[in-house]
């Protein structure tokens, strides 16, 4: 596989306000785990009157710590990168406390019929409710500051990433982390909508992107490029272990993540689940039944 070079510092302390950009401060939330890294970053944008980027959990220290760091400026805009609960969970807690506007992303929804693939919408948020939704390229303006939507849909069916104007700082979300590649699970995930974002992505000149969780990644353009040849490669290995004979997703696994701890192979399976229906699309594998995460898989 291709050797990407994470970038990974265990020494945040949540609730704490940090200044990363001149018009950019970051507060990291007290949601830590196998998923959400060292916890959900949510960024605070402008100076007097501000957007706030992905509120995070329902946690009343996080608000707090939010709600300190805005001090005696207003929240304008509430905005929202995609409907997992680790971002949205204290969306209405921040809104009740400020006023502000919800904006972002469209209500949850799955990339596909949730019936034709194993259900897993546990971590989706269906109670988000934005007061207005931003669809690609469109703009929203503030107070020294302009956020612009670029639709990155593939981690959700509905993720968005949004690029501050004139810093070059794109918020990417949970569509590209510099700790991490990224989880894509059916039904709200799709790979072939995550390649494609990834490739749109790389067209962009972005000197930096602040993510849904870690630190920044730098050198977008390079660090898109490994992580596009990363997935070519996993799919690849993935397709090489079907022709070898192991037709479940455990099998596959079981062989492609043996050094992983296997606390993250539930994610490692909806990964290889959504390796496999890319797979199926492009006719290169077929379901010998329903496609699911207990399906049985074989070559054309």
């Amino acid at each position: 596989m291709t050797d990407i070079s994470f970038s990974r510092d265990e020494t945040v302390i949540p609730g704490k306000v940090v200044q990363v950009e001149s018009q950019v401060r970051r507060v990291v939330a007290p949601n830590s785990g196998p998923y959400t890294y060292t916890g959900t970053c949510t960024y605070v944008i402008g100076g007097e009157n501000v957007a706030i980027i992905d509120p995070g959990p329902d946690d009343a220290s996080h608000l707090a710590a939010l709600l300190a760091a805005v001090g005696k400026g207003r929240v304008s805009h509430v905005v929202v990168t995609h409907t997992h609960r680790d971002h949205t969970a204290g969306v209405d807690a921040l809104r009740a406390a400020t006023g502000a506007q919800v904006v972002g992303c469209a209500p949850h929804f799955s990339a596909r019929p949730p019936n034709a693939f194993e259900q897993n919408e546990a971590a989706a948020d269906l109670g988000y409710a934005p007061d207005r939704v931003l669809a690609d390229g469109e703009r929203l303006e503030g107070e020294g500051w302009t956020l612009t939507a670029v639709a990155t849909p593939g981690h959700t069916a509905n993720h968005l990433a949004f690029a501050l104007e004139d810093t070059g700082v794109l918020f990417s979300g949970d569509h590209v982390m510099a700790w991490s590649t990224t989880l894509v699970a059916p039904p709200d995930g799709s790979m072939s909508a995550y390649m494609a974002s990834l490739e749109k992505l790389r067209e962009r000149d972005d000197r930096v992107y602040w993510p849904g969780h870690g630190g920044p990644v730098q050198d977008p353009r390079r660090y898109v490029r490994g992580l596009l040849s990363h997935r070519r490669q996993r799919e690849a290995s993935i397709l090489a272990r079907i022709e070898a004979g192991d037709e479940t997703i455990a099998a596959i696994v079981e062989k492609l993540y043996a050094g992983v701890d296997p606390k993250l192979w539930g994610g490692a399976s909806l990964s290889v689940l959504a390796h496999i229906e890319s797979l199926i699309e492009d006719g290169q594998v077929s379901a010998a039944g329903p496609v699911h995460l207990g399906g049985r898989f074989v070559r054309g």
